[in-house]
């Protein structure tokens, strides 16, 4: 079958791979399409920034490059392996990929998604999403209802992570929220938001394609922090107040000082961007004199992947041309060349 496969630092080959066979416990799917993550990006760019071994084996899942990427799919179930039970042929599924050890405390108090050893399905696994097939645990599988078609189902997880940071500095439906970044994690923050009937929402982003891009799925304040006084839109936004939840989705340090300047006293940055550089908060005037909070959020659980899916089903989620494009998976290298230069916004590969 063909593959995009990592095989070292900036070595990413189109190749015929052998089609996989299901594992006890285990389904296996034909891949429909694959959304490339900026972690795709790291992968390939800088593994050991990102966190990746290409040396010695996984610690949970044992894998060692050559890596099929992917790990936002969706797929349909051809094969289901023995003792699989609640997933038939012909079910179409989205993949939460996630491996964790089932041991740190992070996994012992409920959160996988911040496990010290986690890995990926499509980035140190046995398989993944850019591929014509794969094979994964039927526990990992989240069947899609016949309103969320595939496309949908490639985003869940991105939009999982969303919809998680949301659940981790969550805004009252009326009250009022800043989003700086608009790129695809901006995006879900403003489908998450929406969905929980937060109408009042601020977003902040230099670049013209993508405020165009959230503008195109319903945001209505969208400001270019570049040429427009962010504080005086939030300001006019919330007569004065501020906004109670700032998200940075943007990755650079002005995005969390403008978040910080346009909090209502009380209020909360949420950090769900990768950031590749410090910065300097002062702890007085940033955190004590307004009683703020700072806070993160990483990846998601299997719970906002039905969450999600939930929300798609009610058509609260929307797919446009504005900012998620298709290619094939031999133009896989091309996009993520695309991908990192800035051409394109979300990318989903056929398989």
């Amino acid at each position: 079958m063909k593959a995009a496969v990592l095989h070292a630092q900036e070595d990413l080959r189109v190749e015929d791979v052998t089609e996989p066979r299901p594992a006890r416990g285990e389904v296996k799917l034909r891949n429909a399409y694959s959304g490339i993550c900026g972690s795709d990006l790291h992968a390939y760019f800088d593994p050991a920034g990102a966190g990746l071994d290409l040396e010695n084996p996984h610690p949970v899942t044992g894998s060692t490059p050559p890596q099929i990427l992917g790990h936002e799919f969706s797929g349909t179930v051809v094969e289901v392996g023995e003792g699989v039970e609640g997933l038939a042929v012909g079910d179409r599924v989205a993949v939460w990929p996630v491996y964790s050890c089932g041991e740190c405390t992070a996994c012992r108090r409920g959160n996988p998604n911040v496990c010290r050893t986690i890995g990926f399905h499509g980035l140190t696994s046995h398989g993944g999403g850019m591929a014509e097939y794969t094979t994964v645990q039927a526990a990992k599988c989240h069947r899609l209802p016949e309103n969320v078609d595939l496309k949908l189902g490639a985003l869940v997880e991105p939009m999982a992570v969303a919809w998680h940071a949301v659940d981790r500095a969550p805004v009252q439906a009326g009250r009022s929220a800043l989003i700086a970044g608009a790129g695809p994690i901006g995006i879900g923050l403003f489908f998450a938001l929406r969905a929980r009937g937060v109408e009042n929402i601020v977003v902040s982003e230099p670049s013209a394609e993508r405020r165009a891009a959230i503008a195109a799925v319903g945001a209505t304040n969208v400001v270019d922090p570049m040429t427009e006084d962010l504080a005086a839109r939030v300001a006019e936004a919330t007569g004065g107040d501020g906004v109670d939840v700032a998200y940075d989705a943007a990755g650079v340090g002005p995005a969390v000082t403008s978040s910080l300047a346009s909090l209502t006293p009380g209020g909360t940055v949420l950090v769900v961007a990768i950031h590749e550089r410090t910065m300097e908060i002062h702890p007085t005037a940033h955190l004590v004199m307004g009683e703020t909070t700072i806070t993160g959020a990483l990846g998601q659980l299997p719970a906002d992947f039905d969450a999600v899916i939930e929300a798609m089903s009610k058509g609260l989620y929307e797919v446009s041309e504005a900012w998620v494009s298709e290619v094939s998976i031999d133009e896989v290298p091309e996009a993520i060349a695309d991908l990192r230069a800035g051409k394109r916004m979300k990318v989903l590969v056929r398989a």
